[in-house]
């Protein structure tokens, strides 16, 4: 993400997993999967919620101007745009709990889809709302990943 084409893998250490990154080969449509897309998409998932839920400013440089942001229904393009109604939700705090990250690749172009479920606790409310969040990630020029397409949406209901 960002300036470098890197992929992950998570290794499971008592007190929590640890990101072992390595360098990735693009996605070649003629060979068979490997399971490079589920490392890309699971790393992703950890820095984009990590950003998210300490500087949300953060997050523009994992979109692009043509980027899209489905958010509870509205429509955003752009990272200038994306981030400015991720900055803008009024809460102070928040932490997401993800449940669930199931990644797919699109060889066509090198990318990954990812579907996100799990919860968010919101400044000191005790109670947490469920979410389902999708990324489309797509390849850069340069071979790196951004996120071409984001929804997001709340399980309320």
């Amino acid at each position: 993400f960002g300036s470098s084409h890197i992929g992950s893998s998570l290794e499971r250490k008592p007190g929590g997993a640890v990101l072992r990154s390595r360098v990735q080969q693009p996605l070649d449509p003629s060979q068979p999967i490997d399971m490079s897309f589920q490392q890309i998409g699971e790393q992703f998932v950890q820095h984009y919620y990590q950003t998210f839920d300490t500087n949300r400013a953060g997050l523009a440089g994992l979109y692009g101007d043509s980027s899209m942001l489905s958010f509870e229904g509205e429509q955003f393009q752009g990272a200038q745009n994306i981030t400015g109604k991720l900055t803008s939700l009024q809460f102070q705090k928040v932490q997401h709990q993800i449940v669930k990250c199931d990644c797919q690749p699109n060889p066509s172009e090198n990318g990954v889809i990812i579907f996100v479920t799990g919860s968010l606790l919101v400044d000191d409310n005790q109670n947490p709302l469920k979410f389902a969040q999708v990324f489309y990630l797509k390849q850069g020029p340069t071979g790196n990943y951004f996120c071409q397409n984001d929804l997001f949406r709340l399980n309320i209901g």
